[in-house]
């Protein structure tokens, strides 16, 4: 026990790293297929290690690890969120406002109908709404307020105790309340409401297919007999299903496809789109004829691409295919992502900014049409740290400022400064692809380690007064957990359907969105047996990871001036 003790004294990192790397071991274990996730878990480990002994760490630390979270939260968020806010899409940010302002009610009612401090109701809030960017934000603006030491550190255990006790049951109480308890209290059934949702999207006629990605793509060359006289445009009329006459070689030579272009007999052509018109297309070229070099000149190509251009958020796909037109020639939409589920796909399917678009066809053609849509993402892209950095600390520097509210300093904090600094990040990147790179892969990266070597940090700091805590209040906080999960998802969930006339599929989705419970979507396709539900995710999950997040600094200042 004294060698633990003076590895303690002498380098309290080695159990940080070991709290963050036992928490998402555990936090990846599934039982029935349910996981409590790594944030959780890392928290509760790193309670327990803090009972060995007197943990200490620089408050620059976790300011640090905070500010690489939830700066990297903004970043992503940031195209997302400042597009939501268009009329588009009203309805989904009016329900995302709606639960987290109710949340927010009933959390300051009972911290005042209890009496609980500002750390108790802050990590009340944190764990009840699955938000665990609040313990940052309520920490920041705890410190600045200018408590004594031992007060301060008695608020943050506080805040970790509260979070301990109600983050697993807000967690499993919105898995459950979202794929069954929402739809019954909209007096629906979520897999029939499904089907019809998508028969609409599909214009009217039920899917020929569960995988509707009947767009397989592939070019295949004919020597011109029929079609020899008329013109590109003409053939690529007659065909129809959007293919495309990639290429012309007339006597061995290449010849610009243009629309206006006059095929003549004997002429060898690429024809690319979707394979059952290709081969249907037969009688109106010619004979098909196995031309291994003149298909080996087309650079096909499959790209994931990035939407960013606000004009497109909450359009339908055929509305976005017109808007690009004519540069869209040769290109097809082979699969929609959002938020890393695959979203069915129609011609009034809606595409929202950080959706990722999967295009087939010719690099060329691609390239082109790309540039209309947003960014292609590029495997070899590097993370700009100067762009990183110069955020963070611009963040940072915001944070600092505050306000008097009847004597009360009003202030985003640290953590709240670097999430707006993220959002505005974000949107400069999308209005500018060239500046401040950072890949999906390190955007996780940073979020994972930012999120659990902070949690970590604050679980070993504070883990023998937070294990006090919870064993003084923990059947209270228990009570008042399940409140304001619950609660603020039903006043959602009647909002959405009753008043904003939402889809219950898509208000579903919502839910889970405006949670930021990416467990509950998936709850949620499985029970409507269709990926339906994740069109309601993204811009509820935008907008609740920015309102959630920033009610730390609001609870702080709300239950001190009470």
């Amino acid at each position: 026990m004294d060698t633990v003790r003076w590895i303690i004294s002498t380098a309290p990192e080695i159990f940080l790293l070991i709290a963050v790397a036992l928490g998402t071991v555990l936090g990846r274990v599934k039982i029935r297929g349910f996981s409590i996730g790594t944030t959780a878990c890392t928290l509760i480990v790193a309670v327990l290690i803090g009972q060995l002994g007197s943990f200490a760490f620089p408050s620059v630390l976790r300011v640090i690890l905070f500010s690489l979270f939830v700066f990297t939260i903004g970043y992503k968020s940031g195209p997302e969120f400042f597009a939501s806010l268009s009329l588009r899409t009203l309805a989904q940010v009016a329900m995302a406002l709606v639960l987290g302002g109710t949340g927010l009610l009933i959390v300051l009612t009972f911290a005042f109908a209890f009496g609980l401090d500002p750390g108790t109701a802050s990590g009340l809030a944190a764990g009840a709404l699955t938000q665990s960017s609040v313990i940052g934000t309520a920490s920041g603006a705890l410190a600045q307020i200018g408590l004594p030491k031992a007060l301060l550190e008695q608020q943050e255990a506080n805040i970790a105790a509260g979070y301990a006790v109600t983050y697993v049951l807000g967690y499993i109480l919105t898995l459950i309340y979202v794929p069954f308890v929402a739809p019954k209290l909209m007096g629906v059934n979520l897999k029939d409401e499904a089907k019809k949702l998508e028969i609409e999207l599909s214009g009217g006629e039920p899917p020929k297919s569960e995988n509707l990605h009947y767009r397989k793509f592939q070019a295949r060359a004919y020597r011109v007999s029929a079609a020899a006289g008329r013109t590109v445009k003409a053939i690529e009329d007659e065909i129809g299903s959007r293919t495309v006459i990639e290429r012309i070689v007339r006597q061995g030579a290449d010849i610009e496809p243009h629309l206006d272009t006059i095929l003549e007999s004997g002429d060898d052509i690429v024809i690319a789109g979707r394979t059952a018109a290709i081969v249907a297309a037969r009688p109106v070229l010619g004979t098909e004829i196995d031309a291994d070099e003149i298909l080996k000149a087309m650079p096909g190509n499959v790209v994931d691409v990035l939407v960013d251009n606000r004009n497109l958020h909450g359009r339908s796909v055929q509305d976005v295919a017109d808007r690009v037109g004519s540069n869209a020639r040769g290109v097809f939409l082979r699969a929609l992502t959002r938020m890393g589920r695959e979203v069915p796909l129609s011609a009034d399917t809606r595409i929202y900014v950080g959706d990722v678009m999967t295009l087939v066809g010719t690099s060329r053609n691609i390239e082109r049409a790309a540039t209309h849509v947003g960014q292609i993402l590029r495997a070899g892209d590097r993370t700009d740290i100067a762009f990183l950095a110069a955020g963070i600390a611009a963040g940072l520097l915001a944070g600092l400022i505050s306000f008097k509210v009847g004597g009360i300093a009003l202030t985003l904090g640290g953590g709240g400064g670097a999430l707006i600094a993220g959002l505005v990040c974000g949107w400069l990147r999308s209005r500018r692809p060239t500046l401040g790179a950072m890949p999906p892969a390190a955007q996780q990266t940073l979020s994972d380690l930012g999120l659990g070597g902070f949690i970590a940090a604050i679980g070993l700091g504070n883990g023998h007064a937070a294990w006090i805590a919870i064993q003084a209040h923990g059947l209270l906080l228990v009570g008042m957990g399940l409140v304001v999960t619950l609660v603020p998802l039903i006043v959602a969930t009647l909002f959405a359907y009753h008043v904003l006339r939402m889809n219950p599929v898509v208000t579903c989705g919502a839910l889970a969105g405006a949670m930021t419970v990416d467990a509950a979507v998936t709850g949620a396709c499985e029970v409507a047996e269709s990926q339906t539900p994740v069109l309601g995710v993204a811009v509820p999950y935008a907008v609740g990871n920015v309102v959630l997040t920033v009610l730390g600094p609001i609870i702080v200042a709300a239950t001190f001036a009470g």
